[in-house]
């Protein structure tokens, strides 16, 4: 299936950004068979998969015109692991669908909660989202999802693997029996296939990896060093490779800020992500390496999906309990924590950044 079947709208939005073709994972979740059904998608980082459930969900959300369909209630809602994720998948939907005048509200931890209230009592017609941030706009009434027609799961493992189980159960709970369940997972553990077993129904299964190792254009490196080496081993590394950009990971977020200092005190241009920075530090930092006003991002392991940046060599600096997640050079978000809802009429409840 090309892009010239997809509404008139969306085919100009695509060809604007110089799409010409669809992507294998696009132009399966677009086919004929694949539609108004449930979906499991199993697609590798930068195989276009989150314009493809972009264009899966057109039909719950454009009219014949080809338009948005009205409405005060959301008709669509993605859920990311990580706020940068969230954001990510958000400054794609606005261009896919901003021609077709949708309203795109995004819903993540380390954002203004009550400016967020406010953009959802606008109206939306697709709320992006943490998991956490969107159980807490539900459980506090800001969030409808009695409309909603479609939902999507984005990196639905890394979500459980990151404690996000009850998040996500009591957000599907609260959603229409009627309602498209999309979920884009690039692994099917025991508990994806028990997920999708309770909230979906006669899903369709596609998969785009093939059996050969994915992202073949990445060549890795192991090197076994003592712990008390480490530090110099990645120093040593970074001046070896002299890389224009590269991305550290580490286990703690002790670990970052030792790092941390430790290369800006030797020279080097570097920059920190972890849970414990604020989202405006974490725009700054990422705004430093992408204007190469930095080198070298340092971040926790668990902060490893949703950020786009062009590198030239990673590394973590230490594998032990390095979960499998690394499976891509385009990451390095924070984790969320569960916390109780952050409304207005509780204001002693307290709300962790990372989320």
């Amino acid at each position: 299936m090309s892009f010239a079947d997809l509404p008139a709208l969306l085919a100009e939005a695509l060809a604007a950004r110089g799409y010409a073709a669809p992507t294998a994972v696009q132009a399966a979740v677009i086919a004929p068979e694949a539609a108004g059904r449930d979906l499991i998608v199993s697609a590798q980082t930068g195989s276009g998969k989150t314009v493809a459930f972009g264009l899966a969900m057109h039909p719950e959300l454009l009219g014949e015109d080809g338009r948005i369909e009205p409405t005060r209630e959301p008709h669509a809602l993605i859920i990311a692991p990580t706020r940068e994720l969230a954001l990510q998948v958000s400054r794609e939907l606005i261009w896919l669908y901003g021609p077709t005048g949708a309203r795109i509200a995004t819903c993540v931890g380390g954002m203004d909660a009550s400016k967020e209230r406010r953009q959802l009592g606008y109206g939306a017609h697709v709320v992006v989202g943490t998991p956490g941030r969107l159980r807490d706009h539900l459980e506090c009434g800001a969030l409808d999802l009695s409309a909603l027609r479609a939902v999507v799961l984005d990196e639905a493992d890394e979500m459980l693997d990151m404690g996000f189980r009850d998040d996500l159960e009591a957000i599907l709970d609260g959603t229409p029996e009627t309602r498209r369940t999309l979920l884009f997972s690039a692994t099917m553990p025991k508990p994806i296939v028990a997920l999708a077993k309770r909230y979906q129904k006669d899903a369709l299964r596609i998969s785009t990896v093939g059996e050969d190792r994915g992202h073949g254009d990445i060549s890795y490196q192991a090197m076994t060093v003592s712990p008390s080496d480490i530090e110099h081993a990645v120093i040593n590394l970074l001046r070896f490779h002299e890389a224009e950009t590269a991305i550290l990971f580490c286990a703690t977020r002790d670990n970052v800020r030792h790092l941390h200092a430790s290369l800006v005190e030797r020279g080097f241009a570097a920059v920190a992500l972890s849970g414990e920075h604020s989202q405006n530090e974490r725009n700054h930092a990422l705004q430093a390496l992408r204007d190469q006003r930095a080198r070298v991002c340092v971040a926790t392991d668990v902060a490893a999906r949703g950020i786009d940046l062009r590198l030239r060599w990673w590394c973590m600096s230490s594998c032990r309990a390095m979960p499998r997640r690394f499976s891509t050079v385009r990451a390095a978000p924070a984790a969320p924590a569960r916390r109780a809802p952050r409304c207005s009429s509780s204001p002693i409840r307290a709300a962790a950044a990372s989320r």
